[in-house]
């Protein structure tokens, strides 16, 4: 079975009029990236590509991301259930490794994508997650997959690490310095959501 790294990008946000906090349902995707470890490769999904993803995410029995369980998950979930060839994909059944939720329990806090790939990879992320909406309302897509996949690229050798080591570094909150903060092991997190 496959591991699937995986991250959505949606053309609206909880606050915006109409939607409201946890209304996962109207949350519209404008693309998604993933990363399929057995086939070495990354693939990128627009909104009516979405049914073409199916066979990837059936094929695995784990999910990877960041912050997935809150955000990512439910979306894509939520999008899957309304198109009837995708109904019988449920990705709260698979082993899900959201490495934001393992960072949380582990320093009881969140940190941003941008900052843990720059303590642990050695660059922040190029643009920020708020520009994803005004990318896909420019007409933007090619730079919005750009972003997505670059995403996903992070998370994945985060991910890598995380496999590897169990640890990532963590910058202090008030100075900055790093920390080498040992998380749970990779082997013994599955299904705790």
């Amino acid at each position: 079975m496959d591991t699937i790294v995986f991250d959505i990008e949606t053309k609206n946000f909880f606050t915006d009029p109409g939607v409201g906090w946890d209304n996962f349902e109207a949350l519209k995707i404008s693309v998604f990236a993933l990363y399929s470890y057995t086939q070495d490769k990354y693939f990128c999904f627009d909104e009516n590509q979405i049914a073409d993803s199916m066979e990837l995410f059936n094929n695995a029995s784990k999910i990877v991301g960041f912050s997935m369980n809150r955000y990512d998950v439910p979306v894509l979930q939520a999008h899957f259930l309304a198109l009837p060839e995708t109904r019988g994909v449920d990705l709260w059944q698979k082993e899900r490794v959201d490495l934001l939720d393992e960072i949380e329990m582990a320093i009881g806090r969140r940190i941003s994508l941008s900052k843990l790939a720059e303590a642990n990879l050695g660059a922040p992320k190029a643009r920020k997650g708020s520009e994803a909406i005004e990318l896909y309302k420019n007409g933007e897509i090619e730079e919005l997959k750009k972003y997505c996949l670059e995403d996903v690229r992070i998370t994945k050798e985060l991910f890598d690490l995380y496999q590897k080591d169990g640890a990532f570094m963590i910058p202090n909150k008030q100075t900055g310095e790093l920390k080498k903060v040992k998380l749970r092991s990779p082997q013994n997190q599955a299904k705790l959501f």
